[in-house]
This record gives C-alpha cells, sequence and structure tokens, in this order.
C-alpha cells in the first residue's frame, strides 16, 4: 500500500526523534540482504526509498556513522543517540526509511535481495522479486 505524502510520521523507539515524510516514496521494498537483516534484526528490513529532502525533522537530531557498500561506496545511516533505533540509510539525496521507524509501517511492493534471505521466509507470489538491486 502507497504511503501517501504528509500523512506519515515517525520516530524512533524512545521517541526521542521525531518526522514527517511530506513527499510520496517512490518505491517500498522488503530487502532481504545481510545488511537489513543485521541492521532490523529481524529476516528483512522494509526500506521506503523516499528524496532525502522528504524527510522533514520534528524533533531531536539523529546521529550519523558511515559504512562501505558492497559497491565500493559509502553509506551514511542515521539512528536515535539515545536508543539506538536506525530511522534512516542512504546517499546522493536518496535515502531509505526503515518501515519500522514509521507509525504505520507499509507493506512491501517488491522483494530484493532474496538470493540472502533466509530459507525458512515464504515469499507472496503475487509480487515481484529480484536476486539483488531491482532492474530499472
Amino acid at each position: 500500500m502507497p504511503i501517501d505524502a504528509g500523512q506519515s510520521n515517525g520516530g524512533c523507539q524512545c521517541g526521542a526523534i521525531r518526522f514527517t515524510l511530506t513527499g510520496n516514496p517512490e518505491q517500498v521494498y522488503a530487502c532481504h540482504c545481510r545488511e537489513c537483516r543485521k541492521q532490523s534484526a529481524s529476516a528483512f528490513g522494509i526500506s521506503v526509498i523516499v528524496n532525502a529532502d522528504a524527510v522533514d525533522p520534528v524533533k531531536g537530531t539523529p546521529a550519523t556513522w558511515t559504512r562501505p557498500t558492497d559497491s565500493g561506496g559509502s553509506m551514511t545511516c542515521a539512528f536515535c543517540p539515545d536508543c539506538g533505533s536506525r530511522l534512516w540509510h542512504g546517499a546522493s539525496g536518496i535515502i531509505s526509511v526503515k518501515g519500522g521507524a514509521l507509525d504505520a509501517t507499509p507493506s512491501p511492493q517488491s522483494h530484493i535481495w532474496v538470493s540472502q534471505k533466509l530459507d525458512w521466509v515464504i515469499l507472496p507470489d503475487n509480487l515481484p522479486q529480484w536476486p539483488q538491486e531491482p532492474e530499472d
């Protein structure tokens, strides 16, 4: 289900950080890569892809750290400095808001990095699946 611009609020687990999405997401993925599994501490992560300027801070200031990517670049990750909840990550003006950071977690429109998914995760047949990044 798509997210409506201006109607999506989110924040961290402790409430120190709050934000609003002001633009429509380009895509909502369930990502099964090892990095998303680690950052979400779950079987997959939900990634809401938006332009970086679509995140409007309402309360608090996230901390950031940068990690290398498989493609040789780097990714900046935002998290709450108090509780550690991951909020978003990204590079080059596009960010992936973590679905669990939104007050209403959206349903994914497709599944990516299924080549790394856990064997016991069963994917629905009616959604597109990509072995790695989606093809343009």
